[in-house]
């Protein structure tokens, strides 16, 4: 399979995920990761000339390389259990989060929803856990075309997956995407990277491989200081025991443009090349676009070409798997720049 040949993977079923609730800085507005997102990127892939493909079930085993079983238990069944309690909203939202985790594990379902959830912005509907399964096995389906001979492939993943921590959802993010996309890729490579572009830091990407040495964790993001997640993203967070030196994090100044961000990317694709990765994933978060609603950088509809140049031409074996993004009028067309940059520096 040639470049120009790159498909990209979808599930219909990761639609009926549909998140109302959304809470941030003390106001309550319409939650921003909604179904539409996936239709709008589904056309800015086929504008960019890649066709679509329906992963195959690859069971919970490619999702518990990055999970723990007591989390996707949680998952899985807490929408059930709350739907039990009189007078129970439509969604499961925490009203208490612990300020620490060296104790015993609640039984309770709020102690439960509160122990797994880092924020108010990964509300778990009906549908929530279905549509997250099929958004991770849309990440191991690309993984496995990448291992199958494709020099590349994109998963629209949707609901996104890079504030998913091992055992924490936060962020829109329920199982961590670009982490079960690496896991696939290890099976036969001895090293991946892992690059976040998305304009917010990758912490549950971090959190899974920070106390390890085969996976690269590299993310660019605004400076954590003053923007979500606030409590990760740092650049003095270079890993753990084995892991201590193989995560890099690149804060950036709010509204950062092109250029800047450019010269910043190159350093982050010179620590890539100095791990030798067998293959990479691009997380990919298109909220970094200069209109995106949540305004933290000023990338350009042409800057997201430039960036998958500097990325496709390094010639790694990539798995795109798509982060954030949010809507607005360019959307589609910045995801179509960004495919178009990467296919045209291949062919």
């Amino acid at each position: 399979m040639t470049t120009s040949d790159m498909q990209y993977v979808f599930a219909g079923a990761q639609t009926k995920h549909d998140p109302k609730f959304f809470l941030a800085s003390g106001i309550i507005s319409e939650n921003e990761e909604v179904p539409a997102r996936a239709e709008i990127l589904a056309k800015g892939a086929e504008n960019a000339g890649l066709e679509r493909v329906a992963p195959d079930d690859y069971g919970l085993g490619v999702i518990s390389r990055c999970h723990t079983p007591e989390y996707l238990q949680f998952l899985k069944n807490i929408y059930t259990r709350w739907s039990r309690k009189p007078g129970a909203p439509k969604e499961v939202i925490p009203n208490i989060h612990p300020q620490r985790r060296d104790f015993g594990y609640p039984a309770a379902a709020d102690g439960q929803v509160g122990y797994h959830t880092a924020d108010t912005s990964a509300p778990i509907g009906e549908h929530t856990w279905e549509s997250a399964y099929w958004s991770a096995q849309t990440a191991a389906h690309a993984a496995e075309l990448v291992l199958g001979g494709a020099d590349s492939a994109y998963a629209l993943c949707r609901p996104p997956g890079h504030h998913a921590m091992r055992d924490i959802a936060g962020g829109f993010c329920y199982l961590n995407n670009s982490g079960i996309a690496a896991e696939v890729l290890r099976q036969r490579h001895e090293r991946i990277a892992i690059l976040d572009v998305d304009v917010h830091h990758g912490n549950g990407t971090q959190d899974v491989f920070y106390e390890r040495s085969d996976v690269l964790t590299i993310s660019l993001h605004v400076d954590p200081v003053r923007f979500y997640p606030f409590f990760w993203g740092h650049a003095d967070e270079r890993g753990e025991g084995a892991g201590q030196g193989y995560n890099l994090n690149i804060p950036l100044r709010r509204r950062t443009a092109d250029d800047d961000y450019l010269a910043a990317l190159d350093q982050a694709l010179e620590r890539i090349d100095a791990f030798a990765p067998g293959a990479l994933v691009l997380a990919l978060g298109l909220d970094s676009f200069e209109g995106d609603p949540f305004e933290g950088l000023s990338i350009s509809t042409p800057g997201f070409a430039r960036i998958a140049d500097a990325v496709s031409r390094r010639g790694y074996p990539t798995v795109i798997v798509q982060e954030g993004g949010y809507i607005c009028p360019e959307l589609g067309e910045n995801l179509t720049s960004f495919l178009a940059g990467f296919t045209a520096a291949r062919s």
